[in-house]
């Protein structure tokens, strides 16, 4: 009887270590799965930086490009008639890029997704799968 009891016992307790072994390695999968979402979130944020970052530079150089020419432009608008067209060309060409490029530098502004909301999500979900339910 001593023998099946032990055996019984060391069954229930290897059971229970069993057990707790699967939940601990359930709770560091599922942290490890909400670290490595963060860190992809953190990659698109920096993509996303540094994209804006290159299109208000390509909207600045074009600005500064136009301003140049629109001075340009008027200064020869004083002279012969046929230099106008000849710098007013360029000018409209970069002024035109330049506001296409300030749009384009809004529209990541105002698209910009909330930083972390897929952690967020998931995090919220573990949490309501962990609560007991009444």
């Amino acid at each position: 009887m001593s023998a099946d009891a032990s055996g019984g016992e060391q069954e229930r307790s290897g059971g229970l270590f069993n057990s707790l072994r699967t939940m601990a390695a359930t709770m560091i999968a599922i942290v490890q799965t909400r670290a490595e979402l963060l860190s992809t979130e953190l990659e698109e944020e920096r993509i996303r930086l540094t994209s804006m970052l290159a299109w208000s530079l390509v909207t600045l150089f074009c600005a500064v490009l136009g301003v140049i020419f629109t001075t340009l432009l008027f200064v020869l608008a004083l002279w012969d008639s046929h230099r106008l067209l000849a710098v007013g060309m360029p000018a409209a060409l970069f002024l035109l890029a330049a506001f296409f490029a300030w749009r384009v530098v809004l529209d990541k502004v105002h698209t910009k997704p909330r930083l972390f909301s897929a952690s967020i999500t998931e995090l919220r979900k573990d949490r309501e799968h962990l609560t007991p339910r009444p």
